[in-house]
């Protein structure tokens, strides 16, 4: 079970991208960023705010999973990449994703996390 856990908080983002309302977008982003990192997709959702809320989106992968919340109101998204290295160590792709969405929203403030989880014994 040994993995890397990525959680960044973005403050000052562009509205403007389509992704911030619109699940559709935001599923576009991350799934075309997951293939980019190389991981592997197992299944999705993607839900809708009402009263021109935010989306969330989640995105199930073999390796673990991605979490992407948005607040439009705040101007702000959160993020949260996890992946199990079982097998192989894809500490790098994990990376790879979260630089890929940090870059995506133009945040002008990041507050980012590292975890290990489960490291062997």
């Amino acid at each position: 079970m040994h993995g890397l856990h990525l959680t960044a908080d973005l403050r000052g983002c562009s509205t403007e991208t389509p992704a911030f309302t619109d699940p559709h977008a935001l599923r576009r982003l991350c799934l075309a960023a997951v293939a980019d990192a190389t991981l592997q997709p197992v299944g999705e959702l993607f839900h809708t705010f009402p009263d021109a809320g935010g989306v969330t989106g989640v995105v199930l992968l073999a390796e673990s999973h991605l979490a992407v919340h948005t607040w439009p109101e705040l101007a702000a998204v959160t993020l949260d990449v996890y992946v199990c290295n079982f097998g192989a160590d894809n500490s790098h792709k994990a990376r790879a994703l979260l630089d890929t969405l940090v870059t995506h929203f133009a945040p002008q403030q990041v507050e980012q996390h590292t975890i290990e989880r489960g490291a062997p014994r």
